[in-house]
């Protein structure tokens, strides 16, 4: 049995928890506390768990004893001197009522193929159940969740080296770290290939990140453990004063929340110098602000259309990250990559200058939004679709590149779009002609009319469709 097919049977255990009312979130975080023991018992690191408390102690208890056992395990757990224990149950709290559901999840786990699982590796597994969490539209665990492939590819062009600190101000699942330690470990032999202490501090400070959601935060922290990193992972707000502690960093890898701070707050963050509501546009100035200034520390950055083309303090932002940063490459990204169906989104790949002026020359755009297959479930990203544009971004010159989808924008010709950098979609050939019209629309009144066309001319289909109907009922 793979990883793959122990994911889904774990997965379908949710089945079992049904009549308890239990959420797709609330699941996995239910699993993590379940698998945490399991595993710590198949990578024999049992040690770290209090006598008493460990797997084998809750696998011969049954019925109401099981239920009342695991209440207190969670609650001693929560209270270990381990500092890893203590985080990944701290205020940890059962959701399952009935005790044969929960007996029927911890048998059933026991019974599972774990020499194969660790074969394949106990990381792979738990990163398989997240991904498989945030698949599930019912579980809202979307927006935590970017996809592998995409990730691979920044953290392949970012390409982190050891020694350097890393970090994720928006970590969610830790997913971008994790996904650059095993970029270097495959480069390094699992850190053998190196001197010994730098293989500890990849270990312990290499990878750092904060994320605000505690039960997120809570998967993050079991994520690194099963991938063997022990950096720091805080439990707060990156855009409050308990984020100041992220900076000077050599590589940030993110794809920030999108939308704004409820009830358009401002952030609580003193240090930085453009004031909005909007979290993507906070995140932005986070994260150039972070890097050293050593024009080799370098970041990509998941971001929403709307970052690209805001005006007033939105085009403020963009100008100081050209100005203090070389933003060299824009990926325009295709929709339906997301969970979060419909949302436009794009990499922004930038690197930090020495100094704070005009370190950005030229945007290079690669359009890989336009006529572009549709992506959802069904039909998934691959490695495969970004290929061309990672030959583009690695080429020694870039003007070389035959691709109608790359293309250079000069800081000139941008700064006379008021710093907009919504730039680089090539012609759309699926539209019709009447999405082509010559003549835009260019006031809000010609708009209202064209809407009201397109709804009378909606209301005339319905009734023909109304009285199509009626007549086949007269017919019978």
């Amino acid at each position: 049995m793979n990883n793959q097919e122990i994911v889904q049977r774990l997965w379908n255990l949710c089945n079992v928890l049904r009549d308890d009312g239990i959420t797709y979130q609330q699941y996995v975080t239910e699993l993590t506390y379940i698998l945490f023991l399991k595993m710590m018992k198949e990578q024999e690191t049992e040690s770290v768990i209090p006598e008493g408390y460990r797997w084998d102690d809750l696998t011969v208890k049954e019925g109401i004893e099981l239920k009342n056992f695991y209440q207190r395990l969670l609650l001693e757990l929560g209270n270990s001197e381990n500092e890893q224990l203590r985080l990944i149950y701290h205020d940890a709290a059962t959701s399952i009522d009935e005790p044969k559901n929960l007996e029927k999840i911890i048998k059933s786990i026991d019974a599972l193929d774990w020499y194969n699982a660790k074969e394949e590796g106990l990381g792979n597994l738990y990163e398989g159940l997240l991904e498989k969490n945030a698949s599930e539209t019912k579980s809202g665990a979307g927006q935590y969740f970017t996809p592998r492939v995409l990730i691979d590819v920044m953290v392949q062009l970012i390409d982190p080296q050891v020694g350097e600190r890393c970090n994720d101000p928006a970590a969610g699942t830790f997913g971008f770290m994790i996904a650059a330690d095993q970029y270097l470990k495959n480069k390094t032999d699992d850190y053998f290939n190196i001197d010994p202490q730098e293989a500890e501090f990849q270990k312990k400070q290499a990878f750092s990140g904060m994320e605000l959601v505690k039960g997120t935060h809570r998967l993050a922290l079991m994520n690194a453990l099963l991938h063997d990193i022990e950096g720091r992972i805080e439990n707060g707000d990156s855009l409050s004063g308990n984020g100041k502690w992220m900076k000077n960093f050599d590589v940030i890898l993110t794809n920030p929340p999108f939308g704004t701070k409820k009830g358009g707050e401002r952030v609580s963050r003193d240090d930085l110098t453009f004031d909005t509501s909007n979290k993507q546009l906070n995140f932005l100035q986070l994260i150039y602000n972070a890097l050293k200034d050593d024009d080799k520390a370098r970041a990509a950055v998941v971001i929403p259309d709307n970052v690209l083309f805001e005006g007033g303090v939105g085009a403020q932002i963009r100008r100081d990250l050209m100005d203090k940063c070389n933003l060299h490459t824009i990926l325009r990204l295709p929709t339906g990559i997301f969970y979060a169906q419909g949302v436009k989104t794009n990499v922004l790949f930038f690197t930090k200058g020495k100094t704070d002026q005009g370190n950005t020359k030229d945007v290079w755009v690669y359009d890989l939004r336009t006529n572009m297959p549709s992506f959802g479930k069904r039909s998934r990203l691959t490695m495969a679709h970004f290929e061309d544009f990672m030959k583009a971004y690695i080429a020694e010159d870039r003007s070389k590149i035959e691709d109608e989808r790359w293309n250079k924008f000069t800081r000139e010709e941008i700064a006379k779009k008021n710093d907009s950098l919504d730039i680089g979609l090539i012609a759309d050939e699926s539209l019709s002609s009447y999405d082509n019209l010559p003549n835009p629309i260019d006031s809000a009144e010609e708009a209202i009319m064209k809407l009201q066309q397109a709804m009378d001319l909606l209301s005339e289909v319905v009734k023909e469709l109304r009285a199509s109907e009626d007549d086949k009922v007269v017919v019978k």
